[in-house]
């Protein structure tokens, strides 16, 4: 069910109908499958309905929208009030290219690489395509999220691709890893898209706020250890090339 501010958004619309717009809220409830014109919403009703909408959550109703439920109305309203989420973070990493794409391909070695994981398991490899079971240090209530993963390194064009095959509170999350040669070293640059499931405990929006901070503090920590590994190597003599 579609939550605002602690009540079901099909309530506020069902209010806005019947205050606005004429809804008989007895009939409402005994059809709740029923479109808006079923429900006996005409072109007048249904403008005013826009207008509400548009003036309290900023959302345009489609030129179809007699033909919605107001559940389906409430679900329109949500997501498009809450836009699917997006964030790109990026870091400059003073070493060569090959080098850190190396060590942050090698799954089975997060835990010393992000200080969030506790425990990397791989299940499946086939070709470049690895899927793993991630598992996070438990957090404030002692919950240990755990998922799986599954990403696809394309060495040749210095990108990956990645997604939650364990989805949990996401509809969906994708993740798209590049790689860019910088003159002070590599540029390393995550692209997250995503989607929250209705009844996770945060939106989009928060959502996206979590994620750009946990980043900002991720890639700090993987620049200072890929800098580090990256002077101890450099004065043993390894040079990184590759043939890139």
């Amino acid at each position: 069910m579609t939550v605002t501010h602690g009540r079901p958004l099909t309530a506020e619309i069902t209010d806005i109908l019947v205050a606005n717009c004429g809804l008989d809220a007895d009939a409402a409830a005994r059809a709740p499958a029923a479109s808006l014109e079923e429900l006996g919403m005409d072109s007048l009703a249904l403008l005013e309905l826009s207008a509400v909408v548009a003036d309290r959550w900023q959302v345009q109703m489609p030129e179809q929208a007699g033909q919605l439920s107001i559940p389906a109305v409430a679900e329109l309203v949500a997501r498009r009030a809450d836009p699917p989420g997006h964030t790109e973070n990026s870091v400059v990493i003073a070493a060569p290219l090959p080098l850190v794409w190396d060590v942050t391909n090698d799954v089975a070695r997060w835990t010393e690489l992000f200080t969030e994981y506790a425990r990397v398991e791989i299940l499946h490899r086939d070709g470049d395509t690895v899927r793993f079971r991630l598992t996070m240090h438990p957090d404030e209530n002692g919950v240990a999220w755990s998922w799986v993963s599954e990403r696809t390194a394309a060495r040749a064009s210095r990108q990956v691709h990645a997604q939650r095959v364990e989805t949990g509170p996401f509809e969906y999350m994708r993740i798209h890893w590049r790689y860019d040669p910088e003159p002070d070293g590599t540029r390393m640059t995550w692209v997250q898209d995503f989607a929250m499931k209705p009844t996770a405990p945060v939106d989009n929006a928060g959502m996206t706020e979590r994620i750009n901070t946990n980043s900002a503090v991720q890639l700090a920590v993987i620049k200072e250890r890929i800098e580090r590994l990256a002077r101890e190597r450099s004065a043993d003599g390894w040079t990184g090339a590759d043939g890139e």
